[in-house]
């Protein structure tokens, strides 16, 4: 009933005759022409048809390996029957997986424990290697070898599992064609991750690990040894494909870059074969990750023999690196020293000797001991290459078995599987759980996948100069991700059979101080090293971005570390420091030599007429004004903070009032004496008054500074970026600014009174020498502001002491330079008549 078809459900009848009619004609053309020998082993071994080895039991295990590695293709006429395919070229280790099931087989009918009362038989198949072949093989094991279509059809299949195949892309199509009928496929060496797909493959296991391990694995191996520039050759197959994608992104996460990858198969032209080796060779990057199957392995090897390509670290896959006939003298020269993971090799007890009997029976020959041929030869002695020319007898090598343990493994998880489903040990499910003899745990994932545990194998030469492959490390997939790679401590030997590890990189280390910078147009690994800016460091090597020190930290001299910034301040240890505190104390000693002066000529008139009350106690302020500019050296504490500006504003203001005091002195003096004139005479307790009034105005400013906004240390990290610059912060700007202004305003008065009064008659009128010392002062410190908030770190107390020195050297000098010059060299000019004058006397 057509019409009652919706549109999906008929898209599902015609891809279903889609399928069929192709199943079909594969059928037709794959199938081989009856024979009616016997299964011996020369039909399996010489027959032109595909071969097959089989024995009944109540259950059956199908088998498809490849025995043959080359198949010749008729040509199809379209009018007549097919001829069968031919296989050819024997492959002797495929030989040897075929006997190995067999033997296991063998071993679990023999057993009491595992499927007691119970025979299991087996049909095995030549794949050849090729996914047409491997389609005819799993068709045949699900549907019988008969050619007519019945009218019925039984519904059950030939076999209850399949063990196969050897190749991925063979596997991938046989599960594909056994999923829809929940046919077990277990393959022992169909690594491709993809099959792991339980959507795509709900009945497929596998007891070879999951390349999705083994790329990361590889990835971590090339990082380990320091290999961020590496080129890539692979399988152009399911295989290599799906091995190499996530090799490339494991790759990348692990932060090494691909020069190249290549992809070949073993039956390309020879002309791209030599393309690929010439890539290889023009290449830059000096390690090369093949992930290849032995059999491209072996044509690439034979073209890179061919181009002498050597000095290339080669790291391989599991696939061909252990594989004695690649591991040669002659391939030597082009793979010595290679590496690679390997499956974990192991032992299965009797079976060289299930092979050797095989061969004995198969060939009328035997293997004999010495004693059996001291006592003389009963049948022909085997030589190991009965009708297998070139071939130097890999079939009976026990010492390594790699892979056949997971024929072996396959073949008793089958057995334990339909064990367990007989005993209703596991109910309806059948998780497959058991221990080998050797003690090793067999199970499989959610994915069908086993545990990954690879050996890293190292190839090295003996003392007979052959190839052996020395384990120098492991992989565990199911440790934690610090602890999955391990080495052992074996010596590696590296390319050209040298113990010096090679290097490849597209550009060399950035050293610590150091950081990468991408090349525009290149791959990450290919970069430029910048030097970290001031302040950065990057103490690792290969470090992709510098890092900013902490504030009190600046970077040292190769910005490798971080080192504490350099304190400045201005100290008495440096010179600055010790030329200011010099002439701060020649300052205060020669106020000091003026004050013992003017004590010694107290009696004098020139002493007496500058009102020598006055003169000392500016003498005075004037060595203490000297002296506080020391309390502005060294490193700034709590209490020099304080001591410093208050200390600098109470003598200053104590030194201004004393000059204000006698410049109002001078003028009122004069006034007074003039003929008419009713002021009366300036006293002394007057000006001792304005002094300490004068005084005590900054007392009472620098006490509230201090009271509410104390200048204290402060580290200022903001100046300067590569130093800490150790000050005296204000605390309050008012209260500094006040204490500057004050000054400013007395000297000011000064000055004005001054400058007002330094024309009255007199031989020697003070008021003009303070004039001039107040201009000296006011020029001294309106320059001071500019320079003051413009200097930096500790220029800024250099500017601050200067100003003080300057403005104090000012007051000494003008004020009391002349006195100084009279008394000692002018001695006759001190007399109360000379400094009287004429003009002084015609006014008395």
């Amino acid at each position: 009933h057509w019409s009652n078809l919706n549109m999906q459900e008929l898209e599902y009848i015609i891809q279903g005759i889609c399928y069929k009619t192709v199943v079909l004609c594969i059928l037709a053309v794959a199938q081989p022409k009856h024979t009616s020998q016997s299964p011996a082993l020369c039909r399996i071994l010489g027959s032109p048809e595909f071969p097959m080895l089989s024995k009944e039991g109540d259950v059956t295990i199908g088998g498809a390996f490849t025995i043959h590695t080359k198949i010749s293709e008729p040509p199809l006429s379209f009018t007549d029957t097919p001829p069968p395919l031919t296989c050819s070229s024997m492959n002797l280790i495929d030989f040897h997986f075929a006997q190995t099931m067999i033997f296991a087989i063998e071993e679990i009918n023999n057993s009491s424990s595992l499927l007691p009362n119970m025979s299991i038989g087996y049909r095995i198949y030549d794949s050849c290697g090729l996914t047409l072949s491997s389609m005819r093989a799993v068709m045949a094991l699900m549907n019988g070898q008969e050619r007519t279509v019945g009218k019925t059809c039984s519904g059950q299949s030939a076999v209850h599992a399949i063990i196969g195949a050897s190749d991925s892309s063979s596997t991938i199509v046989m599960s594909r064609s056994t999923g829809a009928f929940q046919i077990p496929v277990i393959s022992h060496l169909a690594t491709c991750a993809c099959l792991s797909n339980r959507k795509e493959f709900p009945s497929f296991f596998r007891t070879i690990p999951s390349d999705f391990y083994q790329s990361r694995a590889l990835a971590q191996l090339v990082k380990y040894f320091g290999w961020t520039w590496v080129g890539a050759v692979r399988s152009d197959n399911a295989y290599g494909n799906n091995g190499m994608a996530t090799f490339v992104e494991a790759a990348g996460v692990e932060g090494v870059c691909i020069e190249y990858s290549e992809a070949i198969l073993w039956n390309n032209p020879r002309e791209k074969i030599a393309r690929v080796v010439e890539v290889i060779s023009r290449a830059s990057s000096k390690v090369v990750v093949a992930f290849l199957s032995q059999w491209e392995m072996a044509v690439l090897l034979e073209e890179a023999l061919a181009q002498n390509l050597t000095g290339l670290q080669w790291v391989g896959s599991e696939s061909w690196i252990t594989i004695d006939r690649l591991a040669t003298r002659r391939s030597s020269a082009v793979l010595s020293g290679t590496l690679g993971f390997a499956i974990s090799k192991s032992k299965i007890p009797g079976l060289r000797e299930f092979l050797l009997r095989f061969w004995e029976t198969t060939f009328s020959c035997r293997f004999s001991s010495q004693e059996e041929k001291d006592s003389g030869p009963r049948q022909s002695q085997c030589s190991g290459s009965e009708r297998l020319e070139e071939i130097s007898n890999p079939f009976t090598d026990t010492s390594e078995l790699r892979f056949s343990i997971n024929v072996y493994k396959a073949v008793y998880a089958v057995a334990h599987s339909i064990h367990d489903l007989l005993t209703c040990r596991h109910g309806e499910g059948q998780d497959v759980n058991f221990t080998m003899k050797s003690g090793e745990r067999v199970y499989f994932d959610e994915n069908g996948d086993p545990t990954a545990i690879y050996e890293l194998v190292n190839w090295q030469r003996d003392q007979a100069g052959e190839t052996v492959f020395v384990t120098v490390g492991n992989y565990n997939a199911s440790l934690p991700n610090g602890d999955k790679f391990a080495m052992n401590g074996i010596q590696i030997v590296w390319a050209g059979n040298t113990l010096k590890r090679p290097r490849s990189v597209c550009s060399d280390s950035c050293l610590p101080g150091f950081r990468q910078s991408e090349i525009k147009g290149m791959p990450v690994c290919c970069f430029s090293c910048i030097p970290c800016a001031a302040g950065e460091i990057s103490n690792l090597t290969d470090s992709a971005k510098c890092t900013q020190c902490s504030l009190e930290y600046w970077s040292n001299g190769d910005k490798s570390r971080c080192v504490p910034k350099v304190v400045e301040f201005l100290s008495f240890d440096e010179t600055m420091g010790i030329l200011l505190a010099a002439i701060s104390m020649v300052g205060a000693c020669l106020t000091i030599v003026v004050s013992l002066v003017f004590f010694c000529f107290r009696e004098t008139p020139i002493v007496k007429a500058s009102n020598s009350e006055l003169s000392f106690l500016l003498l005075f302020s004037l060595t203490l004004c000297f002296l506080c500019s020391l309390n502005f050296i060294g490193r700034p504490s709590e209490w020099s903070c304080m001591l410093r500006h208050t200390a600098f504003g109470i003598t200053f203001a104590l030194c201004m009032s004393c000059v204000l005091a006698k410049t109002i002195a001078v003028v009122i003096a004069f006034q007074a004496t003039m003929p008419g004139n009713t002021v009366p005479q300036c006293s002394i307790p007057l000006q001792r008054i304005s002094v300490f009034s004068c005084t005590l105005l900054q007392v009472v400013i620098c006490v509230l500074w201090l009271a509410l906004a104390p200048s204290v240390p402060f580290r200022n990290t903001a100046h300067a970026t590569e130093k800490v610059i150790l000050e005296c912060d204000v605390g309050s700007a008012i209260g500094f600014w006040a204490v500057l202004g004050y000054i400013g305003l007395l000297a000011l008065l000064c000055f004005v009174l001054a400058f007002l009064a330094r024309k009255l008659p007199d031989n020697f009128n003070e008021a003009k020498f303070i004039s001039f010392s107040m201009l000296i002062f006011c020029a001294v410190w309106i320059t001071f502001i500019p320079a003051y908030v413009s200097s930096p770190g500790k220029f800024t107390v250099a500017v601050e002491i200067f100003a003080i020195l300057a403005s104090s050297f000012g007051l000494l000098f003008c004020i009391f330079g002349p006195k100084c010059y009279i008394i000692f060299l002018k001695p006759e000019r001190n007399t109360k008549k000379h400094i009287m004058g004429k003009g002084h006397a015609k006014s008395q």
